[in-house]
């Protein structure tokens, strides 16, 4: 597996990583933890040294899996883990809270739960609109000094927000969602990114599953999959969204490859400090996904997919209204 660094802080990973939340969380009930266990420690064996996870995913379960999976080679891997959401005591998130004696309460916790003495890439989850950003910055900044966390993360901020984060405490990687189907970070948030030299962290690289092609407009989800809130995945637009996934079958066809490793192929091949994590509870899928990193998509190659793709309007929102109003801040 080849390494990325990520920004000019020279966090080194592998080119993909692992997003581990749908081991716990979000994509219908959660797999069992000996199965977890295995795909985690599956994808270190095969070269992954980049594991992300989320106190939120579960909440609080996600954390311990991955924990508990990676004690073994705990300083052989990076793990990225998050902070910002408040929780209630039947465990339901119950709004942002980003105050620093909170991310310091966060911090304590996911260590213990990470069976770890070190976070090395400690992100805020979502930016919260009550706390100045510098203050969530000069919190971290404070775990760093004092050794419990090695780098800062940004996810889903806005531009503005993370040049004021950088000033305060150097901002390593940012995480968002960016996909051959969601290219909105190229107008803005790239361009930043690189100015900076903060790495960028794709999260649904592989449009939630859509751009694997297994997924049609009658494809029904478990009633707990997050996809059935998700405008984009409503049948009609999972019919009209059909193009884009047409597309990467062609292409994927022409290279002898599957449509997953061309849509992964593409993000790799965008910079050279993006580093995608695309998710699964499958080691056939893991397996499909890593080999992604020997497709290697020419510059013509790259320019006749933009050009293709840029033709074909995706239809619906990425998040559901409310959700929607969290990002991008």
């Amino acid at each position: 597996m080849e390494v990325r660094k990520l920004g000019s802080s020279n966090l080194e990973v592998s080119a993909l990583g692992l997003g581990c939340m749908g081991l716990s969380f979000g994509y219908g009930p959660a797999v069992d933890k000996q199965e977890g266990i295995s795909l985690i420690r599956a994808a270190f064996e095969r070269g992954v040294t980049f594991f992300d996870t989320a106190e939120a995913y579960g909440p609080f379960t996600n954390e311990e899996l991955v924990g508990e999976a990676l004690a073994p080679f705990r300083d052989k891997v990076v793990i990225a883990t998050k902070f910002g959401f408040k929780f209630d005591a039947s465990g339901k998130q119950a709004g942002l809270d980003s105050r620093p004696e909170h991310i310091k309460q966060v911090a304590d916790a996911s260590l213990k739960r990470l069976k770890s003495d070190f976070i090395d890439l400690f992100y805020q989850h979502r930016v919260d609109p009550d706390v100045p950003i510098e203050d969530v910055a000069g919190a971290v900044k404070d775990l760093i000094q004092q050794g419990k966390v090695k780098h800062f993360g940004l996810s889903e901020a806005g531009v503005r927000t993370i040049r004021r984060a950088h000033a305060v405490q150097p901002v390593t990687a940012l995480q968002s969602e960016y996909s051959l189907w969601w290219r909105e970070p190229e107008a803005e948030v790239i361009p930043t990114l690189e100015e900076l030299e903060i790495g960028f962290v794709p999260f649904s690289p592989l449009g939630k599953g859509f751009l694997t092609g297994k997924i049609s407009d009658d494809t029904k989800f478990e009633n707990n999959d997050f996809r059935n809130v998700v405008p984009r995945f409503a049948a009609e637009n999972r019919k009209a969204n059909q193009g884009l996934v047409d597309l990467l079958e062609r292409f994927a066809k022409q290279k002898k490859v599957t449509p997953a490793q061309v849509a992964l192929a593409w993000l790799l091949g965008q910079k050279p400090w993006i580093v995608p994590i695309p998710g699964t509870t499958k080691l056939a899928r893991l397996e499909e996904n890593l080999r992604a990193v020997n497709v290697k998509l020419s510059p013509d190659d790259l320019r006749e997919l933009d050009t293709a793709a840029s033709k074909i309007p995706v239809q619906g929102a990425r998040y559901p209204e409310e959700l929607q109003k969290l990002v991008g801040r």
